[in-house]
């Protein structure tokens, strides 16, 4: 009978834990979307101009080593035009080397983090039925992210770029902030299960499907503005160089203007932020009664967010006050996913 009933338990599925195991997860999505901000703003996505998944783990420790690489960063072509010119030197380029680093071994941690765990709550038979599918399509996602992360760098690689692609950037980042809302969905999800056994995966609501379309748009030229280095179009607001509407260049048309334009993007990234905010605050009056948490830190997030954003312009893109702005962006993407799960939920009638 003892053993029959350690048997039994040892297959049980355990939504809660497995949602524990999410939001940690969750936590280190955050952390690489910070890290990638500063990596971004230091311009050290280059310094690395190879991906070596095993031995790309450890750092070059000898002065050989050390110089080999800085010798392939002085190869391309952000070396040549800006930090070459600029005098940079060995120590320099082990500054940016560390954070280029830090963030794909960030990247392999997440893939760790979330893989042996999945293995071994799938191996012991504890996770519940519907949601194998799910994580299989989390990890995926993961794995998505690191090669995406190469797609962007190879970009930058062996051409006369001085920056990687931004089209290539902004995958790059959405990818994550789509990885990290649908880890907090599910982790909610299985949250609801551990209450309830006979709980059901929450689905979106019209509504929230709009909402995420408009915040895909600020966000989506979010990365466009920092893949152009067009933060440093202006430094006043809410005027732009002492003008409301800025002058693109339509030499070449407006959808290149629309896609490439710092000016005209950075115009478009500070007016659409309203369009952005009505639209949560649609999102957190919908939840304000149901779960008046999620509505407070809707509301926390993306007035911050407004607040580092502004503050991003007017300090000249001070480092630290930007790397807050991406990190708050990563949060505001957390509030949003519960939000929309707590609307599902109350549009469903479940508890």
């Amino acid at each position: 009978m003892t053993a029959n009933a350690d048997t039994n338990s040892a297959q049980k599925p355990v939504p809660g834990a497995l949602a524990l195991w999410l939001y940690a997860v969750a936590v280190l999505v955050v952390l690489i979307v910070a890290v990638g901000g500063i990596t971004r703003l230091t311009e050290s996505g280059l310094s690395i101009t190879h991906w070596s998944v095993v031995s790309g783990i450890l750092p070059p420790i000898s002065d050989a080593a050390w110089q080999a690489e800085f010798d392939l960063y002085r190869q391309t072509g952000e070396y040549r035009f800006e930090s070459g010119p600029a005098g940079m030197d060995l120590a320099a380029f082990k500054f940016i080397y560390f954070w280029e680093w830090f963030h794909r071994i960030l990247g392999r941690l997440i893939g760790l983090a979330f893989l042996l765990p999945m293995v071994w709550f799938w191996i012991r038979g504890r996770i519940p039925q519907g949601y194998k599918l799910r994580l299989l399509a989390l990890f995926t996602l993961i794995c998505g992210q690191g090669a995406l992360g190469w797609y962007m760098v190879a970009s930058g690689v062996g051409t006369d770029l001085t920056d990687v692609s931004h089209f290539r950037l902004s995958a790059h980042l959405l990818t994550a902030l789509f990885l990290l809302g649908g880890v907090i969905w599910t982790a909610r999800d299985l949250q609801m299960l551990a209450r309830d056994e006979s709980a059901r995966p929450v689905n979106l609501t019209g509504p929230s499907i709009l909402i995420a379309g408009v915040l895909f748009i600020q966000l989506l030229l979010g990365a466009w503005v920092a893949g152009l280095n067009a933060g440093h179009a202006a430094y006043d607001w809410p005027l732009m160089n002492g003008r409301f509407l800025p002058q693109p260049d339509l030499s070449q048309g407006w959808l290149r203007a629309l896609t490439h334009d710092p000016f005209l993007l950075h115009f478009m990234h500070r007016w659409w932020a309203w369009i952005a905010v009505a639209a949560l605050v649609w999102l957190a009056r919908r939840v304000r009664k149901t779960d008046r948490a999620a509505s407070i830190a809707i509301h926390s997030a993306f007035g911050t967010m407004f607040l580092l954003g502004i503050a991003t312009v007017l300090t000249e893109v001070s480092l630290w006050v930007a790397v807050a702005h991406q990190l708050v962006g990563a949060l505001l993407v957390i509030t949003v996913a519960w939000g929309m799960h707590s609307d599902g939920r109350a549009r469903a009638g479940t508890p």
